[in-house]
């Protein structure tokens, strides 16, 4: 498992150093793949949408076992880490917003916020702005860093982009609206259920990251975690709002005319933007930790691919 554990953190430092690749991104390729294959299943039925969920995250699967039997381990680990994993480019994206609003310039800031999130963005003031970012970066920190390090320890190759297929498929088709109420819900319930490990890590490695307002974190998830719409978002929400000192959650707007009413998490005060700053420092050392964390499983043991020799 030594080869596991090197590629994966190689794959997280290249993710840290680089970020996501510029051009022929294998998860843009997965999307493209997914639309096509949505534009010849679709229909308002639960049946089509578990097809289609099967289909592609079981190819990636597939996909996953083959490279890794084919191909040397440790760069093959490296490689598919390094795809999946979003970290840099969530920080990036997240410092963005923060550069608009510190220049006060909060039409650009509302403009690259849909870089982030799905709500509706154009009538937010400069607190609910950095919210929404802080928000973003708690929930994508568990599911574009901490889970797939988790799968990838668990099961390598495979583990790495069968994880990355069902998360790209819930952020394509796992909506509550009118075209994707039925036909996303097998994406979406997997998604649920690939991130359960996943997030409570994250919150774990949020404590262990901040140990002198772990306390806070703990009671913050504790009290609040289970209130969020997410089985999985609302414990790492709650964790970074804990940490962090500030409230989250509250009244999103989606899709022009969908609001929800979230629960708030937290005891802080309103979020600032300056706090955009404090959660990247937060969800990075969490990132750390998280490839930390997979490669002391990788070593200790996991499912694994047994090349045979040539005398069998």
């Amino acid at each position: 498992m030594r080869a596991r554990a090197a590629g994966l953190l190689l794959g997280f430092a290249a993710d840290r150093l680089l970020g996501d690749p510029r051009r022929f991104h294998p998860v843009a390729g997965l999307g493209t793949t997914a639309a096509a294959l949505e534009r010849r299943l679709y229909a308002d039925s639960r049946a089509r949408g578990v097809a289609h969920s099967a289909v592609l995250v079981g190819g990636s699967v597939a996909l996953g076992l083959v490279a890794e039997r084919r191909l040397p381990r440790t760069l093959t680990t490296a490689a598919a880490t390094w795809a999946v994993l979003g970290g840099r480019s969530l920080e990036r994206e997240a410092l963005a917003v923060h550069t608009h609003l510190a220049a006060g310039d909060l039409p650009a800031a509302r403009q690259r916020l849909t870089h982030l999130v799905g709500r509706e963005t154009a009538a937010l003031d400069k607190s609910e702005v950095a919210r929404a970012v802080v928000e973003s970066v708690a929930e994508n920190t568990s599911d574009a860093v901490v889970a797939p390090l988790v799968w990838g320890a668990l099961l390598g190759v495979p583990g790495l982009l069968g994880y990355r297929a069902a998360n790209t498929l819930d952020a394509m088709v796992g909506h509550h609206n009118a075209r994707y109420e039925r036909y996303g819900w097998a994406s979406a319930r997997l998604d649920d259920l690939l991130n359960l490990p996943g997030s409570r890590l994250s919150g774990l490695l949020v404590m262990a990251s901040d140990p002198p307002n772990a306390r806070a974190a703990a009671y913050a998830w504790r009290r609040g975690a289970s209130a969020h719409p997410s089985p999985n978002g609302g414990v790492v929400e709650a964790a970074f709002a804990g940490a962090l000192g500030v409230r989250l959650g509250g009244t999103n707007t989606y899709y022009g005319d969908r609001v929800e009413h979230r629960a708030v998490l937290g005891d802080g005060r309103a979020v600032r933007p300056d706090d955009i700053v404090r959660s990247t420092v937060l969800a990075r050392r969490t990132g750390l930790g998280a490839a930390l964390v997979a490669a002391v499983i990788s070593l200790r043991g996991g499912w694994s691919i047994r090349r045979r020799s040539p005398l069998g």
